[in-house]
Parts: C-alpha cells; sequence; structure tokens
C-alpha cells in the first residue's frame, strides 16, 4: 500500500467546506501544522474563536475525510481559535505564533477526538487514562539538566520492582524517550480503529509525538496544536492498567506545563537540576509552578552532581555540588539523591540501552534505584495519607 501524502491529504481537505464562507478549507488557509509519519496524519484546522464552539462538525469532516484516505492509519484534528479573528486569513503555516495560551485549559483549542475517537457526552468529561494508579511528572525549570536520561532510568528502576510502569514522553518539541529506549522506528498500530496501542520497550508502555512525526522533522504547533496532541495521546493511546506512569515533561514552566498539571491528575512532581545557580534558579521556579497548582513536589534530584575520573579516582564537582540539597531544605521538600555526571549513562541513553538495564547491577544503576525506591516510598506514603485512617469495628 502506497504511503499517504501531504498531497494526498490536502487534496481530501479541499473538498471540505467551511460552512459560513463556502469555501474549501485549503483555499482558504485553515490548514496548518500538517505533519505525516507512516500514515499517522496530524493537522490543526484554524478558526475564529466565536465560531470554535459551534465547528466541531467541520473538524470531523476533515477526519472522516482524510481517514478514508488509503494508507491512513490514525489522524489527529484540533480546532485552533485565534483571538484576533483573522485565522483563516491568509496565515502563513509555518510561523509558530503561540497567540492562545488560553485554549489549552479546556477552550476551543485542545483536541476533540481523533481517529474515530467517540468523545465524552456533552457536559462530561471522560477520566485521562482511568487504569494508571499514580503519575508522577519528572521535570525541569530549564533544559539541558539531564531531564530525560533521568526520567527514563527512573521508570525502569521503578520497572524494576516489579511495577508495571509506562513512560509518556510530553515534550512535543524535543520528543527523546524514542531514541533513548531504542524504539525510535516503531509504529503504533491500532487494533480497532479508535485507539492507538502504546510501543513497547523493556517491558514498558512508551508513547511520544516522536513515533508520529519524522524524527528531523521540526514540530511547528500553536499552544492549542501542542495540547491537542498531548491529550489526544493520552486519552486515545491503550495504557491499560498500570501502577504508574512516568511523565517526562518539556523544560521550563510555560503554558504547555501549566496546561499538563492542570490536565493530568498528577500524583506528584520530580524537580531535576544541576548543582550551578541558575539551573537551581530554574528549578525553584518549576517547583513553585507545581505547589501554586496544588500538585505535590515529591523531591529534587541533583544531576551532574560530581565526576569521578577513570584513571585516578578524583571525584570533581565541575558544576559544584550540594546545591540541590541545600534548595530541597530551604523550599521545605525531600532532597531524593545525587547523580553522577558520567559518560557511561550518556552512551548507554544514546544507543537506546539505559544504564540502569544496561548494567543493573553496576554502581550508576544502583544510584537510579535507590531514588527510584526514596520517590516510590513518598508516593505510598503521600496516598496512605489520602485514603485516611481505617477504621475497624469491633
Amino acid at each position: 500500500m502506497a504511503e499517504v501524502t501531504e498531497k494526498d491529504v490536502l487534496g481530501a481537505l479541499a473538498t471540505v467546506a467551511d460552512p459560513d464562507r463556502k469555501k474549501d478549507i485549503v483555499s482558504l488557509g485553515m490548514v496548518s501544522g500538517l505533519t505525516l509519519k507512516g500514515g499517522h496524519v496530524s493537522f490543526a484546522i484554524e478558526v475564529d474563536a466565536e465560531r470554535g464552539p459551534r465547528l466541531e462538525p467541520l473538524r470531523k469532516a476533515a477526519e472522516k475525510a482524510v481517514d478514508a484516505l488509503p494508507g491512513v492509519l490514525t489522524v489527529s484534528v484540533v480546532l485552533t481559535a485565534e483571538r484576533d479573528g483573522h485565522a483563516g486569513h491568509g496565515h502563513d503555516h509555518g510561523h509558530n505564533h503561540d497567540h492562545d495560551h488560553d485554549h489549552g485549559h479546556g477552550g476551543h483549542g485542545h483536541a476533540h477526538g481523533g481517529h474515530g475517537g467517540r468523545g465524552p457526552a456533552p457536559g462530561q468529561e471522560e477520566p485521562l487514562m482511568p487504569g494508571v494508579k499514580t503519575i508522577i511528572a519528572v521535570a525541569s525549570g530549564k533544559g539541558g539538566v539531564g531531564k530525560s536520561t533521568t526520567a527514563v532510568n527512573l521508570a525502569l528502576a521503578l520497572k524494576s520492582r516489579g511495577l508495571s510502569v509506562g513512560m509518556f514522553d510530553a515534550d512535543i518539541f524535543g520528543p527523546s524517550q524514542p531514541r533513548m529506549l531504542g524504539v525510535s522506528g516503531a509504529q503504533p498500530v491500532s487494533k480497532d480503529g479508535e485507539s492507538m496501542e502504546a510501543v513497547e520497550a523493556y517491558g514498558m508502555k512508551v508513547m511520544s509525538i516522536g513515533f508520529l512525526v519524522p524524527e528531523d522533522s521540526p514540530v511547528v504547533w500553536r499552544g492549542p496544536m501542542v495540547m491537542g496532541a498531548l491529550e489526544q495521546m493520552m486519552r486515545q493511546v491503550n495504557w491499560g492498567e498500570l501502577d504508574v506512569l512516568i511523565v517526562d515533561m518539556p523544560p521550563g514552566t510555560g503554558d504547555t506545563q501549566l496546561t499538563m498539571t492542570q490536565r493530568v491528575p498528577l500524583t506528584g512532581a520530580v524537580i531535576v537540576s544541576t548543582p550551578q545557580d541558575i539551573a537551581l534558579l530554574d528549578a525553584r521556579k518549576g517547583l513553585n509552578m507545581f505547589r501554586q497548582v496544588n500538585v505535590p513536589v515529591l523531591g529534587i534530584i541533583e544531576n551532574m552532581s560530581y565526576y569521578n575520573c577513570p584513571n585516578c579516582g578524583h571525584e570533581a564537582h565541575i558544576f559544584g555540588h550540594g546545591g540541590a540539597k541545600f534548595e530541597a531544605v530551604r523550599l521545605s521538600t525531600d532532597f531524593l539523591g545525587e547523580l553522577p555526571l558520567d559518560i557511561d549513562i550518556r552512551t548507554t541513553s544514546d544507543d537506546g540501552r539505559p544504564i540502569v538495564v544496561s548494567q543493573p547491577d553496576g554502581p550508576l544503576a544502583l544510584a537510579y534505584k535507590a531514588i527510584a525506591e526514596k520517590l516510590w516510598d513518598k508516593v505510598q506514603l503521600l496516598q496512605s495519607a489520602k485514603k485516611g485512617p481505617k477504621i475497624v469495628m469491633q
């Protein structure tokens, strides 16, 4: 079967007309953010904000038109509403104007179903990932601190404890989990035409936008499109029953991160930082963001805390040392542990064989496992406190 092309998709969408303007949505410039990978199609339809609430039939018509194309496996369509009312008036589809931060919070910009999605009844909201017992966000105030490497090794460390674990890569603009888990070429499948099966890696269920868009193609999407894609991956992926889902959050404290904290029933969050003052400043912002939206902060991890010379064994503190531990005390949160700057952590992650599975009994893997144990103990304590004391009647 021939692979669907951008020309095919646009040709199908050219048969879909805007009900008010009586022209097709392609010639009106309403289609943006079109991405294709292995039969998975994603795009947005830009509409005026005041028309957004009544254009769900237009979204469904566009979805149906593309879904009928040979070679299409899944379709993800998002309505995005522009504040200034200029949607569909010749916008350049390649620009990343983040006009509409508010729509990711339940407005017209989030996803309304996907490939054959049935969606909740009016006025009702289907629970996201109902079979997942615990959802832990791994976050950082800035990029470059090793958050994704820490997240994947923590997930695998929890898996080694006998827990059923999933990994959700929520970093739309820089997905790294497919490569780190050695499944970058994987293609999600749909058994029922309505949901996607998560990709399996080292016994974990994994989902990432990296499975749905070409690895070397930039994702140039507005905020509402990002939130639409994230919600569809959470709602329409068959996560099944999981003890814990690790969410590799995008770095920073912007709208996407804030919306994720409000849309996802997070059990708690872990902050990853290096010992540097600038990284700790950003980590503090990340911690305060979670606290402002009432998400418990489970603790701080100091990554790249020290470097052991392989020749002489000397311990060097390239980025400083102990800053995250001090910050944890100052901010009244737990310090979960420190991880070294080590070439084996980097190379195993790049090769798709994270250190926890490639060297499970080595000192580096044991460091991750010790942090995972502390983290899981904190989660159990937190969940027990929420349940309250058990009263026994005699």
